[in-house]
């Protein structure tokens, strides 16, 4: 039975406590936010410039005697040119997704403790029959309000998975009730993050502004940041798990990547059991931040040969990691019978049996790790496995979202990600991965990946897909 658990350049960022001030994005006249210390400020905003101010950056919360991110040996220096192009980005996206993954923790236990008539009130069907759930929506919704708060909404475009249309036809049932009251609560804790926050509650004509402004539909040229808000749904609304994914694309270049796995567990040897199971003992015996059982954030930056780590911040506290960011990196091992492959749960999205024909051809010894979401991509980049393979069904295509923050991921930390032809995967067609020859396929390491591709095309004829 398969096991089913269904930086910066040399600089190494860590988010610091204590007492809070502003780093300011330029223009530096914006006021419209402050620190929880200083309401003062912020109550002189008015709220019906509420939609124009979105359009101007905001500003960061930082310690007021070190940089908001640093390294261990020098302070991390915003304003430097290329040196640290995307820094402001990076630091912002890792905020978002730490804060959205708190966001997913809240509804996903609610979807497991509160169901009416055997379904969650809080789960839809989308018209492709795949479910989606509150958490999506407020995901998307949060994520837009923030960057378009920092960055200005002028200069904000986002490729996103779900739709407003999609939200008002639902809203019979109270579910657009819920994503704004979902939302509200998520930007309320904001300031814990060292984010800032809304000056009142945000009104349902403003979330729904949020998610439809996620309408961008990429290309080749410009920047436009690509959210899956709840990667690997099917696996959220069983309790299992999924992934909160965040990248940055320019002229069809991943630039970054941040990728929030909240049920991915800290230590290795809980990846050979049932979810269910890992949150049971969970609950018994409450982590404390050193042990790292409660999943973590994975985020890098093209060119960096880098990838970090670090984990999920803890209720009732807020964003600090001094000493807690580890780096990560893929595996050494490049013998096919030592290594572990992963692929996803859903025989609908890929062909089981002829990945196992694959691993059979190659070598591989040892049963697959069937996993819900990008939290694959991950287990390559920390070392928990060392090849991903997906082959899906004729007609099927890959969106850009599935797979952008984790591919980012893995190449930053040594690995190697690319089609069944050995091409890099392809951004910068739109939406989806077009061209894709046949399957993908993530390595953690060159030798290996040579062998898969080899594997493919002896038995690609063969494969019926």
């Amino acid at each position: 039975m398969p096991l089913n658990c269904a930086s910066i350049g040399t600089k190494i960022p860590q988010f610091q406590p204590h007492r809070t001030r502003f780093l300011q994005f330029p223009p530096p006249h914006v006021d419209r936010f402050s620190s929880s210390s200083s309401s003062s400020s912020s109550s002189s905003s008015s709220s019906p410039h509420r939609q124009s101010s979105a359009e101007q950056p905001q500003t960061l919360r930082a310690s007021s005697t070190q940089p908001l991110m640093e390294s261990r040996h020098e302070s991390l220096d915003l304003s430097a040119p290329r040196a640290e192009e995307y820094s402001k980005e990076l630091e912002v996206a890792v905020r978002v997704v730490q804060l959205a993954c708190s966001l997913c923790q809240r509804v996903q236990e609610s979807l497991i403790s509160k169901t009416h008539d055997g379904e969650s009130v809080n789960v839809q069907s989308k018209d492709d029959n795949s479910p989606v759930t509150v958490a999506d929506w407020s995901v998307q919704a949060t994520v837009s309000w923030v960057l378009s708060n920092y960055f200005g909404s002028r200069n904000v475009s986002i490729v996103a998975e779900e739709e407003a249309q999609a939200l008002l036809k639902a809203s019979t049932n109270g579910l657009l009730k819920s994503v704004v009251k979902t939302v509200n609560e998520c930007l309320s804790e904001a300031p814990r993050f060292g984010l800032a926050g809304p000056n009142e509650a945000l009104g349902t004509e403003q979330v729904l502004e949020a998610i439809g402004r996620c309408n961008s539909t990429g290309g080749g040229t410009g920047r436009f940041w690509a959210l899956d808000p709840v990667d690997g749904t099917l696996g959220f609304v069983r309790g299992d798990q999924y992934a909160v994914a965040l990248s940055l694309i320019e002229d069809g270049q991943v630039m970054l990547g941040v990728l929030g796995c909240p049920n991915y567990p800290m230590r290795k040897e809980w990846l050979s059991y049932h979810h269910r199971y890992h949150r049971l003992i969970a609950k018994l015996t409450p982590p404390t931040s050193e042990t790292w059982d409660k999943g973590c954030v994975f985020y890098a930056r093209r060119g960096t040969h880098e990838a970090w780590m670090q984990p999920l911040l803890q209720r009732n506290r807020e964003l600090e990691f001094p000493g807690y960011v580890r780096p990560v990196r893929v595996s050494s091992i490049d013998n096919p019978a030592l290594a572990t492959f992963c692929e996803p749960v859903e025989k609908t999205n890929s062909s089981h049996s002829f990945t196992a024909g694959l691993a059979h051809s190659v070598g591989l010894r040892k049963q697959p790790l069937r996993v819900y979401s990008m939290v694959k991509y991950a287990a390559i980049a920390r070392g928990d496995a060392e090849i991903f393979m997906k082959f899906a069904r004729a007609g099927y295509k890959e969106k850009i979202w599935d797979h952008a923050a984790g591919v980012i991921i893995i190449q930053e930390a040594g690995g190697v990600v690319t089609d069944a032809g050995g091409q890099p995967l392809d951004f910068s067609k739109g939406i989806y991965l077009q061209g894709l020859d046949r399957g993908i396929i993530a390595c953690s390491g060159s030798k290996l990946h040579e062998k898969i591709i080899k594997a493919v095309d002896a038995s690609w004829d063969s494969s019926c897909l």
